[in-house]
Order: C-alpha cells, then structure tokens, then sequence
C-alpha cells in the first residue's frame, strides 16, 4: 500500500541502523525522501538506493538542522514529515562514574538534536498549515535502564517532548508521536556489544529482556513509524508506542 504517496520527508541519522529502513519503508509506501546523517558516505549510499536527496547534518548543531529543514522546503516546496531518528549509544557508567563528557555528548544529540529537529520542522508546519513528526525515543525513556543514565535521561525527555508538542500543536491539526523500540542489532548497538563486560552475552541479554521471543528488526521500527506517520494514524498524537515485545508491559 501507498500510505505515504508523495508525503516529503526528512529523516535524520537516516544513513543506517533504524535511519537507513525507515527511509527504506517510507520510499517504499511513496514518500520522497531527504536523508539528513552527519555519515556522507552512509548517507549519500542510503539516499542513492532510494532516489532521495543527501544533505549532511549535525544534529548537535542548531543551524545544521535548521539548515536540513530549508533545503527539504526548496528541493520540494514543503515538508510533510519529519522523523527525528539521529542518536548515539552511552558508555556503561553508573551516575557517579558517568562522564562530563559523557553526558554533554548523548544529551547533545539524543534530546538537544530531537528539540532542533521539532523546532524548525514545527516552525515550518505551523507555516504551511500541515505536517507530523515521530521522534525515536526507547524503552529507556519509559523505564530505567541501569548505567545508561545520559541515555535514559535523554530518552525520558524526548518522550515528554513528544507528548509537550502533541499538546502545543494539537489544534492546528499538526501531529507528534514517538517509536519507544526495545534493544535491536543496529550499528549501535553493535558497538556497545564490542565494550560491554560480556561482549559474548550481549545479544542474549538483549533477547532476554523481552517476554516475546527475539528481539525486534530495525524494519519492525520503520513499520510502526510509518504507521505513526501515515492518514492511518490522522487521530493518534502524544503516542509513545512501545516495540517491545510486550517489555514495558511488565
């Protein structure tokens, strides 16, 4: 089905991981893409698969995002969707072993690089009379998860934020929604495995933390976002939906 035929959307960290199959999903259901990744190369690779356009991306930085926005706005005219995907893994600390620079970086981009993409996309929205946003939050906005506290904290705020937009933007028709996904072998993820204490366990203790059995794709994340972002979901803004095989529910 063509759910999102024609819709324009940007998505950040779109280069891979969840990034690269939620623009892979999008296109596929008709949207045109702009993928925004500070990775040129993985991003240039993403956007060429699809038809879409490339545009180099610090989320950290204000006027980088701000910046994305405008050229999806003059390559296309508009902007219908903005998916506020770009994030970085923690090192495992607990709060008083955790870095300064630690915490700075992940809130840098995990929770500041969110609220940039919300504020010029919504800007833009609010403008042209229509638009949604899903932000990728976590589990870890929903419940802790021990010596991740920059990721947790960031995550947390991103979920809030989300709920903060739906309530601001609401009687303008313009939605905000958040994917909350479990622990999922991105490139991220990845990486944590290969400085965890037990790199052998980590995927068992990924799989370990769901009720169902395994653990989720990334392409199980580009459904529910498409979904978020589709007429489907016209009514639903505020959500926090859970990919995690029933996680949270304990």
């Amino acid at each position: 089905m063509k759910n999102l035929k024609d819709k324009i959307t940007l998505v950040t960290g779109g280069g891979a991981g969840f990034g690269r199959a939620i623009v892979e999903r999008f296109v596929a259901e008709g949207a045109k893409a702009i993928v925004a990744d500070i990775d040129e190369t993985a991003g240039k690779a993403t956007a060429a698969a699809v038809g879409g356009h490339f545009v180099r991306t610090d989320v950290s930085d204000a006027a980088s995002v701000e910046a994305a926005i405008a050229f999806a706005v003059e390559t296309h005219g508009r902007l219908d969707i903005m998916v506020n995907n770009a994030g970085i893994e923690s090192a495992q600390a607990p709060i008083h072993a955790c870095t300064m620079e630690n915490w700075r970086r992940v809130l840098d981009i995990n929770l500041s690089g969110v609220f940039y993409g919300m504020k010029y996309a919504l800007a833009q929205f609010v403008k042209q009379g229509s638009g949604n946003v899903v932000n990728i939050s976590s589990v870890a906005g929903i419940v802790a998860c021990a010596n991740l506290p920059p990721y947790s904290a960031a995550k947390a705020g991103v979920s809030n934020l989300t709920r903060e937009g739906a309530l601001e933007y609401a009687k303008l028709g313009i939605r905000v929604n958040a994917v909350a996904p479990t622990g999922v072998m991105t490139e991220m993820n990845e990486r944590m495995r290969q400085v965890a204490d037990d790199p052998d366990g980590f995927v068992d203790y990924l799989t370990s933390m769901n009720p169902m059995p395994g653990t989720p794709t990334a392409e199980d994340i580009a459904a529910a976002t498409a979904f978020l972002a589709s007429d489907d979901a016209r009514f639903i803004s505020g959500a926090i939906l859970p990919v995690d095989g029933g996680y949270t529910a304990q």
